[in-house]
């Protein structure tokens, strides 16, 4: 399957780049997409929380992924 990435923040830091496309195999959820990220990207296991959109929506961990899905990175976000 395919998906679009976007990234803000420090996950865009972490992936050295604002979006990006790629393919994955053996990611069905976004909890299994959330260990890939973590495996790919180490940096991602030190936040504290890392929430995923799909297609402009929230979503919990175990909503199913499709081909095309576009996934948002949301950090932590902090401030006054």
């Amino acid at each position: 399957m395919t998906i679009k990435l976007v990234a803000y923040g420090i996950a865009k830091d972490i992936l050295g780049k604002h979006q990006m496309e790629i393919q994955l195999e053996a990611v069905n959820n976004l909890g299994d997409l959330k260990e890939w990220l973590c495996q790919q990207y180490p940096d991602f296991q030190k936040l504290r929380s890392l929430s995923l959109a799909v297609n402009e929506a929230y979503q919990d961990d175990d909503f199913a992924l499709n081909t095309e899905d576009e996934v948002v990175i949301i950090p932590p976000v902090s401030g006054g």
